[in-house]
C-alpha cells in the first residue's frame, strides 16, 4: 500500500512539472508585441481577409509581429499579419518607410538580417574561391594529387 502511495505521489509530481514546463514555454513563445493596426491603415496599408482554409493557414505560419517583405509578379509588398483575425495588412515600399520612421525599431531588425545575408554572401564567394582554385588544380593534374610515390613506384 506504501508502495503505491509513493506511485501515486510521483506521478503527481510528474504532472505537475509538466503543468510548469508548459506554462514556462508558452511564456518563452508570447506573441511579440502587437502593433495598432488602425495605424497600419492610416499609414495605407490594405486589409486582406483570408477567406480559404490554404489562406488562413497561411496566414498563421507569419511570424506574428513582424513584417514580412514579398515580391510577387516583380513588384516588392509588404505583409503584417494578423492571425488573431485571419487577415494581412499589406503594403508597398512607399507605406513601408512610412511604417519605418514611426518605428525606428523595425529598420534595426532588416538591417541586422542585411549584415547577416551579407556576410553569408561573402563566405560563400570566399568558398567558390577556393573551391575553383582546386578544381582548376585538379584538373591539371592527371593523377589527381597521386605522385609516383604514392603508387609504390
Amino acid at each position: 500500500m506504501n508502495r503505491l502511495l509513493n506511485v501515486g505521489r510521483r506521478a503527481n509530481l510528474l504532472g505537475a512539472l509538466a503543468v510548469i514546463a508548459m506554462a514556462a514555454s508558452m511564456a518563452a513563445t508570447a506573441a511579440a508585441p502587437r502593433l495598432d493596426e488602425s495605424q497600419l491603415s492610416a499609414l495605407g496599408f490594405k486589409v486582406l481577409v483570408a477567406t480559404t482554409k490554404v489562406q488562413q493557414d497561411w496566414v498563421r505560419t507569419l511570424p506574428p509581429g513582424q513584417m514580412k517583405a514579398m515580391q510577387r509578379n516583380g513588384k516588392k509588398f509588404f505583409v503584417y499579419p494578423d492571425a488573431s483575425r485571419s487577415q494581412i495588412y499589406v503594403g508597398g515600399p512607399a507605406e513601408y518607410d512610412a511604417y519605418v520612421k514611426q518605428h525606428p525599431e523595425e529598420q534595426k531588425r532588416v538591417q541586422s538580417a542585411q549584415d547577416a545575408a551579407a556576410k553569408t554572401s561573402e563566405y560563400r564567394v570566399k568558398q567558390g574561391a577556393a573551391m575553383q582554385a582546386a578544381t582548376t588544380r585538379d584538373l591539371s593534374n592527371p593523377f589527381l594529387g597521386a605522385s609516383w610515390a604514392d603508387l609504390g613506384w
